[in-house]
Formats: C-alpha cells, structure tokens, sequence
C-alpha cells in the first residue's frame, strides 16, 4: 500500500479562527516513519503515512496500532522516494526531524486507522534564506 501512495498536488487548507492554527496545512500522503525510545529504552518504530502537514506540525495514520503516550518524542522521516519534491515546507527534506507527540487519534471500529498528530521541533529561524525572502516579500 505505502509502494501506492505518491504526493497529491499540495492543496493548502485554509486556516480558520476556530482551528487556531498559525500555518498553513497542505492535504499530501506520503509514506513516512516514526522512531522513539519505549520506557525500557528499547527503539521502537512504526510506518505511518502523512495525511497533512505544514512548517512545523503533521498529521499521521499508523499502518498498525502504536502506543505511544501524550507528548513523547519521536523523530519523524519522510521515506526517500517523498523528500525529493521542491514544494514541501522547509524542514521535511532534511531527514529525521525531532518532534513531539501531542494528539492521539484512536483507531476506529469502522476502519479509520489510529492517527497522531506531531508538532515538528525546529527553530522557525533555521529556514533557508531563500525561502524566508520569499514570505516576506508575500506578507
């Protein structure tokens, strides 16, 4: 199923007021992976597939059930096939990106995979020079 899933045209979700988000999401599905420590110390991960992402936060679907509890972090890693779009937001194609669990979606009994949403650690003054020219000649 993941060999399937290619990027989609990178639809922007319009923030609203009642969301409270600051950035931008775009609708993409790309296949991914998440990596973190259990309580015994013991490296555990689980492939996942993004369903929205902006600069500093994802949205994810586990393939298979995953505990991992509130605010634990994990590091997030799009799949090589998925960093070599030039549209992603900034610190996608880096590689691994430490992030912090905090929405668990439960899997539900009509086929809707579990869900976890991750606020992506990066420093917003990291961003290429480039790019941040670019949204501040937008702004």
């Amino acid at each position: 199923m993941i060999d399937e899933l290619s990027m989609t045209s990178l639809r922007p979700v319009t923030p609203t007021p009642t969301h409270g988000r600051s950035d931008e999401r775009c609708d993409v599905r790309l296949a991914a992976r998440l990596t973190w420590k259990d309580q015994r110390g013991t490296t555990r991960f689980a492939s996942v597939v993004t369903q929205n992402l902006s600069e500093r936060g994802v949205y994810v679907e586990c393939q298979s059930a995953v505990s991992i509890p509130l605010f634990k972090l994990v590091h997030f890693q799009l799949e090589r096939e998925g960093r070599d779009s030039d549209t992603l937001p900034f610190p996608l194609p880096q590689g691994r990106i430490l992030s912090a669990v905090y929405r668990v979606t439960p899997a539900a009994r009509s086929g809707r995979p579990q869900g976890l949403a991750l606020r992506l650690m990066v420093d917003p003054k990291r961003r290429p020079i480039a790019q941040a020219t670019q949204v501040r000649a937008t702004a």
